[in-house]
């Protein structure tokens, strides 16, 4: 790497820092996947037991441990806290940045490199993701890279080209799981059928894959092999295909749930791609080839994630390199006059934009309005009613937010009417980089205090306290992390039974919801209430 091409790299690098990294530990993680997460990283260092995953100080055979170690790492130096919990995505956020860069720049120009990392980088739900404690940033990143690579080798057959392929997709595997390498299989079949059966890979470099992939998606499970703990492979895949044939922990959805939220989440670089589906006439037969995959990995991720039951938001995030690239393509295009500006896309743009600034100014009217709201009755869920009742300090300038991204993009369209396209869509690009940072920073901590803030400082209450803490009703692990559970001597306390009606050893507290405490209390005679707050009721069970 020359001299002009590593200050590049530093550049988009430092841009990534600031984007990504400040206010990471500003509000509470999220219950259920980032508390999920970051719980099996802190009984990692609990327990020093490196080699299993455990939530609960169970066994927990849902997800491998590459992402488990980066956040147990990262504990490590920075201490059991939010910020340590999301640090390993925002160094994701970086390196996908610098990533997407120089595929960029390698495929097209360095002009290109820099609308795709920005770009990806300014779209919404990518943004937040990397601001996130949850598995997929990494996990798609993985795939994307052992995608490009397979890409290139399927150009010009080197065998080191293959290898980089099959030790990506052994990392996605060894973060996430064997959908890793079904997605890959599905992209290359689908490939495959398109280039009509043509031979892409020989029968000896399969084999050579095969390997390659299970000497780092296989590792794990030798791990769990070898210390005894081979029974949790079994779940691992069960659950797997639960995910598929169940709407599991009730998340369901319509089958168009996740082209909406690749529509509307992944604003704005989202209305660009739907104009890059046109053949170009300027592309080089390398850009066609590469184009064609990320259309394929788009779609199979889509229709694959549409077909599967359970409807979880980010389950399509991998859309988001594929979607980026295409929205990228179109906006490279229209800048270089290769593509003509259209009146529909200023129209979709406005229409997105209208609906998130609409939905970002009209929060803290709901917080002002929220007795009238609640007088009409139109809200039938009790618990809902209380959260909403939170006392929750807003300064009413918020929603200024929302009129910024909405008069900014007026502005940047006009801009774009007058044929000043580079000017216009750069200025998109910067407020939706502007609006997604400050809702981050400013709505996301108010916004958290309404839905779990009165359950966690229970939890935190309890952090030093010689007792049991467990949610009924309802699943949380909140609980665990938040009162720094230690690993119980009494074993007795995983049943759940035995807390509520055992010989307890220990004060033991429950926490629940108001639509179901009612019959909590009745049940189990007990239980004394101590308090309630915000639709959590706090309940307290002394030994005998």
């Amino acid at each position: 790497m020359n001299l002009v091409g590593l200050k590049t790299n530093t550049l988009i690098a430092i841009a990534g820092l600031i984007l990504f990294v400040p206010f990471l530990g500003s509000v509470h993680l999220f219950d259920w996947d980032e508390i999920n997460f970051a719980e099996c990283a802190r009984e990692m260092l609990v327990t020093h037991d490196y080699f299993s995953v455990k939530i609960n100080f169970q066994p927990f055979w849902e997800k491998p441990p590459v992402f488990i170690w980066m956040q147990a790492l990262s504990m490590s130096v920075f201490g059991i806290n939010e910020f340590a919990a999301r640090l390993p995505n925002a160094i994701c956020g970086i390196v996908t940045m610098l990533v997407l860069f120089n595929i960029g720049k390698k495929t097209v120009d360095k002009r290109f490199g820099f609308i795709w990392a920005f770009a990806y980088a300014g779209s919404m739900l990518p943004h937040f993701y990397f601001k996130s404690g949850i598995i997929d940033p990494w996990f798609n990143l993985f795939i994307f890279c052992g995608i490009y690579y397979f890409i290139l080798f399927t150009n010009n057959k080197s065998i080191r080209l293959l290898i980089f392929s099959a030790l990506f997709i052994g990392l996605g595997v060894l973060t996430k799981g064997p959908v890793a390498l079904l997605i890959f299989g599905l992209c290359t079949g689908v490939y495959w059928m398109l280039k009509r059966f043509q031979p892409i890979i020989t029968k000896k470099q399969i084999v050579l894959y095969t390997i390659a992939i299970a000497s780092v998606g296989g590792l794990w499970f030798l791990m769990l092999v070898v210390t005894g703990n081979a029974a949790i492979i079994k779940e691992f895949f069960l659950y797997q295909v639960r995910l598929f044939n169940t709407e599991d922990a009730g998340h369901g959805g319509p089958f168009y749930y996740h082209w909406l939220v690749l529509l509307i989440g992944c604003f704005p670089v989202s209305i660009f791609a739907l104009r890059s589906f046109k053949k170009n006439s300027s592309d080089t037969p390398f850009q066609k080839h590469f184009k064609l995959w990320m259309m394929i990995l788009f779609f199979v991720v889509l229709i694959l994630f549409s077909i599967v039951k359970t409807k979880i938001i980010h389950y399509s995030s991998l859309c988001y390199f594929p979607l980026s690239y295409l929205g990228s393509y179109a906006i490279y295009k229209i800048m270089n006059a290769d593509l003509q500006w259209k009146k529909i896309t200023s129209i979709l743009i406005l229409i997105v934009s209208g609906i998130i600034g609409l939905l970002i100014f009209s929060l803290p009217l709901i917080n002002k309005y929220k007795q009238e709201i609640i007088a009409l009755n139109f809200i039938n869920d009790s618990f809902a009613i209380e959260n909403l009742k939170t006392n929750v300090h807003w300064n009413g300038f918020e929603g200024l937010i929302g009129v910024v991204l909405i008069v900014g993009t007026v502005i940047m369209l006009l801009l774009i009417r007058r044929k000043k396209l580079i000017n216009g869509i750069r200025g998109l690009l910067i407020i939706s980089t502007f609006t997604i940072s400050m809702t981050s920073i400013i709505i996301v901590p108010k916004i958290e205090q309404y839905s779990q803030r009165a359950a966690i400082e229970f939890y935190q209450y309890l952090e030093d306290k010689d007792c049991y803490a467990e949610t009924i009703g309802y699943k949380s692990y909140a609980n665990l992390f938040y009162s720094n559970k230690k690993e119980p001597l009494n074993k007795n306390s995983f049943d759940m039974d035995w807390l509520l009606r055992g010989p307890i050893d220990k004060p033991t507290y429950f926490v629940c919801k108001n639509i179901d405490s009612d019959e909590i209390e009745k049940r189990y005679e007990e239980l004394k209430e101590i308090y309630r707050k915000n639709g959590f009721v706090f309940l307290q069970r002394m030994p005998k």
